[in-house]
């Protein structure tokens, strides 16, 4: 539509802008807007937008020369070349902003207006705008490019669409990227909306980058999830897109991952090949290439590009160093004869612990990933960490986080070795299992000389340069973050080359570490001098270690506790002290070292000699995290302690028998508070937003409606014993805390609608413990559905659970990982196969007093082969003698076992060696003794019952096996 408009400018052409989406005009010319291209940096986009009509004057000349469409038809032979004043129909927004571009305007292009700013160009024929579109596409999309926040996934799969349907060659690049940049776009809400086509593209892309072989399957699995239909989800031929699942490298992922997928309807058939596959090269004791090179399903290759950032191979035991290896080598397929020869022998030797010095590394000519950054190797148990590390420096030299948790077989004294093979590490995990032989805790009967691990320097048929043991050369790590918590093989030796070589040392994890003692401590915590974060717990930190904290950082004198300048502390500087279960500080070094801490974010001084007048000297105002659970701190001083930091987030105060108690006696220099019980909730829920609380003694009913207004965020919510909300209180706990993730209850009243209804109305739980409460609960309280439970403890809670009701619970509550049942009587040796069919990606499973389940043996609990902790106890005579050894060779992941002699079908347990022990960190084994029971007493004679009398505790580090017998029941 054309009109002849009288103009006095010849130059000048009205046109009329008319938005695409207006369907019928009105005939309303008061809502026209009329604007001039002469003022084009002045036009208000937001408002003309929403015009359905713009009339804009514009220069006819710069129309022709800018635009192929306006060039045809207004210098053409058609009519419209006459006319003043012509129409265009198009998107107002697109629209404008071309005009505002033709007109010499810039462009901000994101993802968003892209599509329709390049069809705009290419509609009207404006080839600097299809080049400006083009360019940012190659710019943000570009292989150096790192992803632009702006970037949204929905707009790149529309861009894609439009590519595919136009035949446009956008396609290629617009795949590589999101090939490269696979995690983010697996992440994003809009995943399962992308075309299948494009999903297989990026699968199938050679540049194709994911942390972990899990993470790729894990998001292919949620596509077809939400994109096939029910009836072809019960075959796995039924739809030819499930074609896609053969491109997973079923090989490399994850063991408990593959296990758990064995449910999945399809992808059951790859999960059991995985696993198959998985064990088989985690358990063999002759490992070759043939076993990496012999194709087939079982792929091992490690998806490693020049993109990767992150190597995550945790919960991996297939991985070997061979097979590791070979990745970082060039043309793999192709390997000659010799090196192929070198690789297996090197595979032998370090299975017979040839020490790694020994080994020539320079015959394997390794490719080097600049992008990886970090790398996860935890329990992959059949690396061998120290060899690994060799490859990583050569291979990864931007590595700055390593994480190696659980992996015994690095021993701490090759740690300063690895700081300076990686100089730009700044992260290292190595955290393993915490030992149950805290000397604080128990009490040990007796003890046996460790038996030590034999390292191999045998140099077989070749002689290697050894390399000189580690010194202190003067070069400094980076290493701001060390973890080393519950490693046993940590000699205070150690702490002082830590402290040497880390001086940038920001937080350290020593907990459970039980050979260091306080001087050792104390002289790291003096020379780190840029410490903020400190964990100790269940370590020997005591006076020497609060001297250390609490003196000037520029001097120490050890007599001296006073300061000048007490903000020159360490303490005052500290962030987060966590020293729990230290039993080695007396009230008045707990009480000088608290009155510091004065930009303290999280404390936990649990099991400590902590009182009310070491809390009342707290003067800090950060205080996020606050633990003194087991203490004898009352309400009073706690509640000095929570007015004076509104951010607080999590309380832990289970276990203090004192919180009831009245102060009769006036303490010095303490604020005059006036809290009782009411009064110090009632505070609570005014001044903080809590996420955790775990509270016993006196938490009550009335405490619950006091603290409604801090708990309505609420993630994770205990209540010990002392506590006692009564079913009313559990049933409004949903309605208080409706995000709850973690629920655990000792001691309280229950019944199969209180956990209905918590089961039902908290859709985000994960966690639920249900321990020694009063009342029973059958199979109606899990007749609801909960997918998103991970762990359930029901002890002592359903005496009369059956087979038939654990397998309701494995129908409604499939996705568990974690189970602890004590007391259910009634089960027998059929609920192994209940559980092994209905999680078999279970890694935590205890059974105690179980009925009769482990009568015929243990069996079918074999196949849950990705258990890393089990306990079976008084579960009925009848396990095998070999059985610890036989689970630890079965069970590549098993870190914890712990047995009962009572179950013992032969009456003892043969207890496994080094090259026996696989993957075991800790073997506890109780044994009991039978008393009489006079009231049970019968004519045929008296009752006995077992009851406990000591515990053997076996615990592996890098070095040695220490066994030791002690009184309690662990």
């Amino acid at each position: 539509m054309a009109s002849n408009v009288n103009t006095s400018d010849s130059d000048t052409v009205i046109l009329n802008c008319i938005d695409s989406d207006v369907s019928t005009l009105d005939g309303d010319y008061e809502q026209i807007t009329v604007i001039s291209t002469t003022q084009v940096t002045q036009w208000d986009l937001t408002s003309l937008i929403h015009r359905p009509i713009v009339k804009i004057k514009a220069n006819r000349q710069r129309l022709i020369q800018q635009s192929s469409y306006f060039h045809g038809l207004l210098s053409g032979s058609f009519s419209e070349s006459c006319f003043d004043s012509i129409s265009v129909h198009w998107d107002m927004e697109s629209l404008l902003s071309l005009l505002r571009f033709t007109f010499g305007c810039s462009l901000d292009l994101t993802s968003e207006n892209f599509l329709p700013l390049y069809e705009a160009a290419l509609f009207f024929g404006v080839d600097k705008l299809l080049l400006v579109c083009r360019s940012w596409l190659d710019y943000v999309t570009s292989e150096a490019r790192i992803r632009p926040p702006q970037l949204r996934l929905e707009d790149l799969v529309h861009i894609w669409d439009y590519s595919r349907e136009n035949a446009i060659d956008f396609i290629p690049q617009l795949t590589g990227y999101l090939a490269r940049n696979f995690i983010w776009m697996a992440s994003c809400d809009s995943f399962h909306n992308i075309p299948f086509e494009l999903l297989l593209s990026c699968v199938k892309h050679p540049c194709l980058t994911v942390d972990s072989e899990m993470h790729l399957c894990d998001a292919i699995l949620l596509w077809l999830a939400a994109n096939t239909k029910p009836s072809d989800l019960l075959s796995s031929t039924g739809d030819s897109r499930l074609e896609i699942l053969r491109e997973i490298r079923t090989g490399l992922l994850s063991l408990p991952f593959a296990a758990g997928k064995r449910r999945c309807p399809f992808f059951s058939k790859f999960a059991e090949r995985s696993v198959v596959a998985i064990c088989s090269l985690a358990t063999s004791r002759s490992f070759s290439l043939a076993d990496i090179l012999g194709g087939g399903d079982c792929k091992l290759r490690i998806r490693l590009t020049e993109y990767t950032k992150v190597l995550d191979l945790s919960g991996c035991p297939q991985i070997s160093l061979p097979l590791l290896l070979l990745d970082m080598l060039p043309s793999s397929n192709n390997l000659d004869k010799m090196l192929m020869k070198k690789l297996n022998q090197l595979s032998l030797k370090l299975e017979h612990h040839m020490d790694i010095s020994r080994i020539q590394w320079d015959i394997f000519p390794v490719l080097t990933f600049e992008a990886v950054q970090v790398v996860d190797v935890s329990n992959c148990s059949v690396l061998h960490l120290e060899a690994a590390i060799e490859c990583f420096s050569k291979s990864f030299p931007s590595l700055t986080t390593l994480k190696a948790a659980y992996i015994l077989n690095f021993r701490t004294m090759k740690l300063y070795q690895l700081l300076q093979r990686c100089p730009l590490l700044s992260d290292i995990d190595l955290i393993v299992d915490s030992t149950p032989v805290i000397p604080a805790k128990v009490s040990v009967i007796a003890s046996f000389p460790d038996v030590t691990l034999q390292i191999s320097t045998s140099s077989s048929d070749e002689t290697y340069p050894s390399v000189p043991a580690f010194h202190f050369s003067g070069q400094l790590s980076n290493i701001t973050k060390l973890i080393l918590e519950g490693r046993t093989d940590i000699y205070d030796s150690d702490l002082h080359n830590i402290a040497e070589c880390c001086p940038f040392l920001c937080c350290i994890n020593l907990n459970a570490c039980t050979s260091i003692t306080d001087s050792g401590i104390s002289i790291l915590v003096l020379k780190c001098i840029e410490l903020h974060s400190i964990y100790a717990c269940d370590t020997s930190f005591g006076h020497n270690c609060v001297l250390s904290l609490c003196c000037s950082i520029s001097r120490f004198d050890a007599v001296e506790m006073k300061m000048a300048d007490r903000t020159n502390s360490l303490a005052y500087k500290l962030q987060i002290l966590h020293i729990g279960g230290c039993k080695g500080i007396n009230e008045i070094s707990l009480l000088e070292l608290i009155s510091q801490t004065h930009r303290i974010r999280s404390l936990c001084l649990r099991e400590t000699q902590l009182v009310d007048n070491s809390l009342y000297k707290f003067s800090g105002s950060s205080l996020e995290m606050l633990d003194v659970s087991d203490t004898k701190v009352s309400f009073h001083a706690v509640g000095h302690v929570v007015r004076g930091n509104p951010y607080l987030k999590c309380l832990i105060a289970r276990g203090c028998r004192h919180l009831l108690q009245e102060e009769n006696d006036t303490l010095e220099n303490s604020p005059v508070l006036s809290y009782n019980c009411p009064v110090f909730y009632y505070e609570l829920g005014k001044s903080c937003n809590l996420e955790e609380i775990s509270l016993g003694w006196g938490f009550s009913f009335f405490s619950l409606e006091a603290l409604r207004p801090a708990i309505k965020m609420l993630k994770t919510f205990i209540v010990g014993l002392g506590g006692s909300l009564g079913e009313d209180g559990l049933k409004l706990v949903p309605t208080f805390c409706p995000w709850l993730e973690t629920l655990i209850l000792y001691f309280q009243v229950i019944s199969d609608s209180v956990v209905r209804n918590i089961l039902g109305t908290l859709k985000n739980l994960q966690v639920l413990a249900l321990c020694y409460c009063f009342g029973e609960i059958s199979s109606l309280s899990f007749q609801s559905s909960a997918p998103r439970l991970r762990k359930l403890k029901l002890e002592r809670v359903s005496a009369h659970m059956t087979n038939d009701d654990l397998l309701i619970l494995t129908q409604n509550c499939m996705n568990l990982t974690e189970l602890s049942l004590v007391g259910c009587r009634r089960l027998n040796s059929e609920s192994q196969d209940t559980i092994s069919n209905g999680w078999p990606g279970m890694i935590s499973l205890h059974l105690e007093d179980c009925g009769e389940v482990t009568a015929k043996g243990v069996t079918s609990l074999m196949n849950c082969l990705a258990l890393e902790d089990l306990l079976l106890r008084h579960n009925g005579l009848g396990i095998d003698r070999n059985f610890i050894i036989r689970a630890a060779s079965r069970m590549p992941l098993l870190r914890k076992l712990a047995v009962d002699v009572c179950d013992a079908k032969d009456g003892d347990f043969d207890l496994p060696d080094f090259p026996d022990r696989n993957f075991l960190r800790i073997v506890k084994i109780a044994r009991c003794n039978l008393k009489r029971r006079t009231l049970g007493s019968t004519k045929s004679g008296t009752c006995t019952t077992p009851v406990h009398a000591e515990t053997l505790i076996l615990t592996w580090d890098s070095r040695k096996l220490s066994r030791t017998v002690i009184k309690e029941r662990l």
